[in-house]
């Protein structure tokens, strides 16, 4: 609206309702327990050049979930510089942290190679077009075909209402009142309430002055009509009975005031509303279907933002009940204005505080189901549109309506529009996203933890903390949507997992297992199990350290070399292929190279014992003569490094 039905303060104004975790150090000791930092090992044996992809990786993030972007771009680059093989979720955060640190071209490139490699994830389609609102609106726009009416003046015609076969609209045309009616403002007439009878195409004619008896010397806008039609609800500014009410400064407000017919079938019994206030404005009435709630915008105290979306009980005796504010589900620090009640009990109405095409947008919500997620929907093009689209009220048996808007192509400064709904909206399904938080050890549950949620671009969303049974629940989010969730707790490693939303209605799960980062270490401790090291790798029949397993054999170094008077034994297990004799030796040799391996890394002989037990410790029934697969005879081949005193 480009005129006086913009403002919500200036006086006379009809339409103002128009619109961190962190490493712990890992240096406590006593008698029996020591603690190692898992992040620190690898920094170390880094250093040392027993460097993998896979220990970059976890470098690298542990910086990354601490916001240090320069240190993990450069653990990521290091990464990269030894395989491009990457999970694409390293491509993407390679280039943000590229990106924070100010090297757009490079940052560039690598989202570029994100999106190539995923390009079916929904975090890689909304990095090439914009925000997924838009989306949702052009998926419900076109349900509606347009009119344009001749009853529209050159000056402004706004905010109609059914009333038996006519439509009762506010306008602000010369009239033949013999008040010479201008706003000072802008040097168009007062607003008064007019009629045109609806035809059977939609369309309205025959426009003319509605009531006499209403009409005052000021704006008259936004009427609503009981079914009965004797009772009518209306905008007004604060003028009733030949006088003007106005607040300490001098502004005239808008108030709702209710007139009934008489014996004459003429509008009578002027009244105002009892929770109207010289202090602030109430205005654009809507009734629910049964006549037992009254609708209306109003700044009154409490309000959220410049105004808001109110009900008040209509008790059967004509009183009225407290106004009560539709809340933060409805109402935003912006304008929610103008509502209409449908027969089926949906509430429309205009805002400029949600996701829209411009200016206000046309809302619509079951009120019966305000507070569920993904209610309140736009009502999508070509009712919205770049300019501000207002006071929307449609005849569901039907499908027929009209609704104002100040879009170019118009007859004057507000014009309504009719329309003909085409097909109904499409809902958006609902997901709940759900899990818990367990040990990645032990399969314990662990109460008690962060759980963050992120947008597909890193934003934060969400964060709480897991219950006493290590649960979390993040409510209902958007369906084929990505996100991340990350869980962590002092003394556990990060977890972060990427989540894609299925595109119908139910339920997503997920568990995240964390790890110790300072794992307690007591006699009996087996250190493989501790880095995750399930076999040593030999070449075949041969007892030579190969390069990758003394990446492996790097930690174990590791540790022995910070806890000097720790003892270990190192037992080699071969799965149940060949004889079992020669599996004894063969495990035996390997056990003896790598106690020699560690030896000659400066480890003395006496902390360390070798033992080789072939096949005869099977950690499952994959015995000769059983066939099992690959997977479970490797689960056979694997190296124990057993602490046997500190």
């Amino acid at each position: 609206m480009k005129n006086i039905f913009y403002s919500l303060l200036f006086s006379f104004a009809i339409g103002a309702f128009a619109q961190n975790t962190k490493i712990i150090k890992g240096d406590k000791l006593n008698q029996k327990l020591a603690y190692i930092d898992a992040i620190k090992t690898y920094e170390k044996i880094v250093k040392k050049g027993f460097v993998n992809p896979e220990i970059c990786e976890k470098i690298g993030d542990a910086y990354y979930f601490n916001a240090n972007y320069k240190i993990a771009a450069e653990w990521y680059q290091k990464a990269f510089s030894l395989t491009t093989d990457l999970n694409p979720e390293y491509y993407y955060r390679y280039a943000l942290t590229l990106k924070s640190i100010g090297q757009i071209e490079e940052s560039d490139k690598y989202m570029s190679k994100y999106i190539s490699l995923v390009p079916e994830q929904n975090r890689a389609q909304i990095l090439k077009k914009e925000n997924n609102y838009k989306e949702y609106i052009k998926q419900n726009s076109d349900r509606f075909e347009l009119k344009t009416l001749s009853i529209n003046s050159p000056n402004s015609d706004f905010g109609g209402s059914f009333f038996k076969d006519q439509l009762v609209f506010s306008t602000s045309r010369e009239s033949k009142s013999i008040y010479k009616r201008t706003h000072s403002w802008t040097g168009l007439p007062f607003t008064s309430l007019f009629s045109g009878t609806i035809n059977s195409d939609g369309l309205v004619s025959d426009a003319k002055k509605f009531a006499k008896t209403i009409d005052s010397k000021f704006n008259e806008s936004t009427p609503v009509f009981t079914k009965d039609g004797n009772t009518v609800y209306f905008t007004r500014n604060n003028f009733i009975k030949g006088k003007k009410g106005q607040n300490a400064e001098g502004t005239v407000f808008l108030k709702i005031y209710r007139a009934q017919k008489n014996q004459k079938q003429e509008w009578d019994n002027i009244t105002e509303l009892p929770f109207n206030s010289d202090d602030f404005q109430v205005a654009h009435p809507a009734l629910s279907p049964d006549e037992k709630t009254l609708y209306f915008a109003s700044d009154r105290p409490g309000t959220l933002g410049k105004s808001d979306i109110y009900k008040v009980e209509i008790k059967p005796n004509g009183n009225f009940g407290e106004p009560e504010n539709l809340g933060k589900t409805i109402n935003t620090e912006g304008r929610e204005t103008f509502p209409f009640i449908s027969e089926s009990g949906i509430l429309y109405f205009a805002s400029d505080g949600r996701p829209g095409l411009g200016g206000l947008d046309i809302f619509q919500v079951d009120i019966n189901k305000i507070d569920k997620r993904n209610s309140v929907l736009n009502i999508g093009a070509p009712v919205n549109g770049t300019m501000d689209d207002f006071s929307f009220c449609i005849n569901e048996t039907t499908n027929r309506g009209f609704f104002t808007s100040n879009r170019e192509g118009g007859e004057g400064n507000d014009d309504i529009y009719g329309f003909t709904q085409i097909k109904p909206i499409v809902y958006p399904c609902e997901q709940q996203l759900a899990g818990n938080v367990t040990d990645k050890q032990t399969n314990e549950i662990l109460p008690g933890s962060e759980v963050t949620l992120f947008s597909k671009d890193n934003k934060v969303i969400s964060t709480q903390i897991s219950n006493d049974k290590g649960e979390f629940n993040f409510g209902y989010v958007d369906c084929n949507a990505s996100f991340f969730i990350r869980a962590s707790k002092t003394d556990y490693s990060t977890d972060e997992k990427d989540i894609q939303i299925p595109n119908y209605t139910g339920e997503t799960k997920t568990t995240l297992a964390i790890e110790k980062t300072q794992i307690p270490i007591v006699p009996g401790t087996d250190l493989s199990k501790v880095f995750h090291i399930k076999e040593i790798y030999f070449d075949l029949d041969k007892y030579n350290i190969r390069k990758d397993a003394a990446i492996e054999l790097a930690k174990i170094l590791e540790v022995l070399l910070e806890y000097p008077t720790m003892k270990i034994a190192i037992n080699s297990h071969t799965d149940s292929r060949q004889t079992h004799a020669y599996n004894i030796i063969l495990s035996d040799n390997r056990a003896k190279s790598t106690r020699k391996w560690l030896i000659k890394q400066g480890i003395s002989a006496d902390r360390l014992t070798a033992k080789g037990y072939g096949e005869t410790k099977l950690v499952n029934n994959c015995s000769d003569g059983v066939e099992c697969t690959e997977e479970q005879h490797q689960a056979n081949r694997r190296s124990e490094f057993i602490v046997i005193s500190l």
